[in-house]
């Protein structure tokens, strides 16, 4: 059964920082690109931040100099380094695993951040 379990959500005043983990237990960690995205009440559901298999990474415009996305593959796990947020932010943060070529697409069950203006 594959997981992928985030942590590290929370409560935090604007200008806050957050890091936000996830932790996946699969052996094709390695080689899928990891993701972040977020769903706000009432919105639809976006990302934030990628990371290849490469190391290759890809932000929303939205959080391009505050947030930054980071993989470890010996721990399976990928970061999500939240700084200078913004009441905007407030959401449901999701941590997604993906390797298309195999047909696989994970989500874990979200995380709840919220910043306070």
């Amino acid at each position: 059964q594959v997981q992928l379990v985030e942590s590290g959500g929370g409560l935090v005043q604007a200008g806050g920082s957050l890091r936000l983990s996830c932790a996946a237990s699969v052996t094709i960690f390695s080689i899928s690109a990891m993701g972040w995205y977020r769903q706000a009440p009432g919105k639809e559901r976006e990302l934030v931040a990628v990371v290849s298999s490469n190391g290759r990474k890809t932000y929303a415009d939205s959080v391009k100099g505050r947030f930054s996305i980071s993989r470890d593959n010996a721990k399976n796990t990928v970061y999500l380094q939240m700084n200078s947020l913004k009441p905007e932010d407030t959401a449901v943060y999701y941590c997604n695993l993906n390797k298309a070529t195999l047909g696989i697409d994970y989500w874990g069950q979200g995380t709840q951040v919220t910043v306070s203006s």
